[in-house]
């Protein structure tokens, strides 16, 4: 599998003709989109980036949620997440959604810290979904509860919850990647080993440990510079990779010092973000009310479709894209888009080019 999964990259060399068609200056869909289905949540994690996104919530209904999963389809784009701002299990509509996204040909995904996702539905969503990934940073039921804000008990609902999935995945001959994403923070370094171990208990796919972002005034408190003191703990959690198990650290980010090469975003056009509100902004870092200037609409009160047409979204987009915007200054550190974006840059601001790391497409090629 390692040869196979990107974890600290992106997959834009893949999508070649339509990085091309924006290097032409084409009006392109996304290739990929993340969003959630309601901005509620059922955990208060310590290092929540949600409580810096708050807007005004619409109501995402039934009906809106499968009217933007047609939209998705029929402009192109090729795969939905369902990660952004709120715990998609908090909406009655996710496993509908997964399903009708699915139908319509799109790559379905899930993040999610697992506790209200219902063991009973598993064996219908799971053969939908490229990877279902749970937001876990302990190993440990005391810490667990102590950093995502909630009882001891939910640690044991989530782990049975794991359990069950890599049952259905193993009797079912399922390829639905299942995975576990760490936030790291220092003061959570006791919890990479014990997280790494329960991974390979689990017998899940990977494990993912990454940075936290924070925005451009710090207000998480996110210090940088203490990455580096847990090099070494990060390394020997990766020694338990094996041919069935991966655990892999985001260097790439957990060693940039929350800084970034280029100055424009280029990203959105490729990889666009919705908030659980149903607000359509160019990533999450623009969420909040604060950010009004780069609010594009809401596909509660506007069809997707027609959203992207507009020329409100491209006014936006090529707004971000401009000497107008910093994005070293102007908007939250390590976000979504930096790997595409540091690809963009090199691409259109240095005479970079687009090479593919080996001839296969990797999995979940189109979850750029």
């Amino acid at each position: 599998m390692t040869d196979k999964i990107i974890l600290d990259g992106h997959k834009l060399a893949w999508h070649k003709d339509r990085v091309d068609a924006w290097l032409r200056g084409e009006r392109i869909a996304p290739i990929t989109i993340d969003c959630a289905l309601t901005r509620r949540c059922s955990y208060q994690c310590t290092y929540c980036y949600g409580q810096l996104q708050a807007n005004d919530e619409k109501k995402m209904s039934r009906d809106v949620i499968f009217r933007f999963l047609d939209d998705a389809a029929e402009i192109g784009v090729k795969a939905i997440s369902f990660v952004s701002d709120g715990e998609s299990t908090c909406s009655p509509y996710l496993y509908d959604a997964i399903l009708r996204g699915k139908a319509n040909g799109l790559d379905m995904a899930l993040g999610t810290n697992g506790y209200l996702l219902k063991d009973e539905r598993l064996e219908e969503i799971l053969p939908a979904l490229t990877y279902l990934r749970f937001n876990i940073s302990a190993g440990e039921a005391h810490r667990y509860a102590a950093i995502h804000g909630c009882k001891e008990d939910c640690y044991h609902k989530v782990v049975n919850t794991i359990k069950q999935c890599v049952k259905i995945k193993t009797e079912k001959g399922l390829d639905t990647t299942l995975g576990l994403q760490m936030v790291l923070l220092h003061e959570l370094m006791d919890q990479i080993m014990p997280l790494a171990k329960l991974g390979k208990d689990l017998g899940v796919d990977y494990l993912v440990i990454k940075h936290c972002s924070d925005d451009e005034d710090g207000s998480l408190g996110v210090d940088y510079s203490k990455y580096h003191d847990m090099v070494g703990i990060l390394e020997e959690a990766e020694t338990l990779s094996d041919s069935k198990y991966i655990v892999k650290a985001k260097w790439s980010k957990i060693l940039s010092d929350g800084k970034r090469r280029y100055i424009q975003c280029y990203g959105p056009p490729f990889i666009m973000q919705f908030s659980g509100s149903g607000l359509v902004a160019p990533c999450g870092m623009l969420f909040n009310e604060k950010y009004k200037k780069y609010h594009i609409g809401n596909i509660a009160d506007t069809s997707f479709k027609e959203i992207w047409k507009s020329e409100r979204y491209w006014e936006v987009v090529n707004l971000i894209a401009s000497k107008d915007f910093d994005a070293r200054t102007m908007c939250g550190s390590l976000c979504l888009q930096h790997k595409v974006n540091e690809c963009l840059w090199g691409l259109k601001d240095e005479n970079g080019s687009l090479e593919k790391e080996g001839s296969k497409p990797p999995m979940h090629v189109n979850f750029i």
